[in-house]
């Protein structure tokens, strides 16, 4: 099963694709989606929401795994963050993909141990547990991250969905 994990930005989204199979986890690309700064916001939102398109469309992935959003001190960057997010989300979405959501302490637990690890801890233990990864840029460990954490809780992420959907 190929799992896309992505680590939004405004500026720059993350992108990892993995195949797992069973324990066993293979890396199998990775990259970033970046928005010009000096296009508007919507333009901005369009360029992220086509670069996850593209990635989807050249790696078919079965499943989707998206870092949750943590609250800023400044709301004005939660907000542009939220809706980075949403435009990510889209692309996953409009594609038919089961879209898993994790907690940024969760990744970084399920990847190095501890929930307060630093970004370039995650990026090593990134590299290690996937040999040949490239992870060039922090954005890309942390989606490939986030994708290792969905291949971990997968089975419990999908029961949880399963549950909220029966019970709408």
């Amino acid at each position: 099963m190929k799992i896309l994990g992505l680590d939004p930005g405004l500026r720059t989204t993350g992108w990892g694709v993995i195949d797992a199979a069973g324990n066993h986890l293979r890396w199998v690309a990775d990259g970033i989606v970046p928005s010009d700064e000096r296009l508007s916001l919507a333009e901005r939102l369009a360029q992220l929401h086509r670069g996850v398109q593209a990635v989807i469309e050249q790696f078919s992935p079965g499943e989707a795994a998206v870092e949750e959003t943590f609250v800023n001190r400044n709301p004005g960057s939660t907000l542009k963050l939220g809706q980075a997010r949403g435009a990510v989300l889209a692309a996953a979405g409009l594609n038919g993909l089961m879209v898993a959501e994790y907690a940024p302490r969760l990744v970084k637990k399920a990847i190095v141990g501890t929930g307060q690890a630093a970004k370039d801890q995650v990026g090593m233990m990134v590299r290690q547990l996937l040999p040949g990864c490239r992870a060039e840029s922090a954005d890309a460990a942390d989606a490939l991250a986030v994708a290792i954490c969905h291949a971990h809780h997968r089975g419990t992420a999908r029961k949880v969905l399963a549950a909220m959907e029966a019970g709408r």
